[in-house]
């Protein structure tokens, strides 16, 4: 326990602030950017979908149905067929 002690007492604190604190915190602040810039792509993608049951199909299926629906309209009760 002493020998951190006295790690920490010679330890430059421009050291600790510019060579561990702020590369952690300005990596931590990428991660969200890039999070939020890939979120906006999948709010883009999901507002161009006729149909918020055409991505459930595709999510279960793989593959978009044959035909666009109209709301209202198409296969029932999607949820129950995905595996």
């Amino acid at each position: 326990m002493a020998t951190l002690a006295t790690f920490l007492k010679e330890l430059p604190s421009g050291f600790l602030l510019f060579g561990i604190f702020l590369p952690v915190a300005l990596l931590l602040f990428l991660i969200i950017a890039h999070l939020r810039w890939k979120l906006a792509e999948v709010n883009k993608e999901l507002s161009q979908a006729l149909d918020p049951r055409d991505t459930a199909y595709e999510l279960c299926y793989g593959r978009k149905p044959a035909k666009a629906r109209r709301r209202g309209r198409g296969l029932t009760d999607t949820a129950a067929d995905c595996h």
